[in-house]
């Protein structure tokens, strides 16, 4: 065996197991318990750090789920538990069509950014898939088209997103229907390791 494979063999030897590139999460402790997120940035680099950036922010602290479909997806990030709209900086480009080549499909458990009718209109609202929601990804006729984004999944805590889905909801704030009657509160949103 030659001495520079050897030393490429007891080099990697050393180096920390989850040490080499592994995908960032983020835990959101809600006052129904917490759920791990883990982002996917080689499917929507833009994206997640989009995301990160908020999370590093401070934004999420404090929100609310303010929409919550059983069957569909729960959706937060935009709204204090008094419906006071959060500021948000710009808006990041649609990443749908490149997750969707990564194989980053709008599933059961994966978390995906929230938007309105224009595809390039996503800030802060995200929203996780409690069913399989195909018609949500890029090209599916039976959506827009632009699809929406999906840019990790729950690793742990997916049993917090179902209670939550189940809650029962009415009117809220602005929004006429869909508002958890119980308000679920993301208390913090904090990378998971982070220094």
């Amino acid at each position: 065996m030659k001495l520079s494979h050897l030393f490429v063999l007891s080099a990697a030897a050393v180096v920390p197991a989850g040490a080499m590139g592994a995908d960032p999460q983020v835990d959101l402790k809600t006052n129904m318990g917490t759920i791990r997120l883990e982002l996917n940035p080689a499917a929507a680099p833009k994206t997640v750090e989009n995301f990160l950036q908020y999370v590093k922010d401070g934004h999420y602290n404090g929100t609310i789920f303010h929409r919550v479909i059983d069957g569909f997806m729960i959706q937060g990030g935009g709204y204090d538990k008094n419906f006071k709209e959060k500021s948000t900086r710009s808006p990041v480009v649609n990443e749908a069509s490149s997750g969707v080549k990564a194989g980053m499909m709008n599933k059961l458990g994966t978390v995906a950014m929230g938007r309105t009718s224009d595809p390039n209109s996503a800030t802060a609202q995200f929203f996780i898939n409690v069913n399989d929601n195909d018609f949500r990804n890029w090209g599916n006729p039976r959506g827009d088209g632009n699809g929406y984004a999906v840019f990790g999944k729950v690793v742990s805590g997916l049993e917090v997103v179902n209670k939550i889905a189940k809650l029962p909801t009415g009117s809220g704030g602005p929004m006429s229907r869909d508002v958890p009657k119980q308000p679920v509160i993301i208390e913090s949103a904090t990378v998971v390791g982070a220094q």
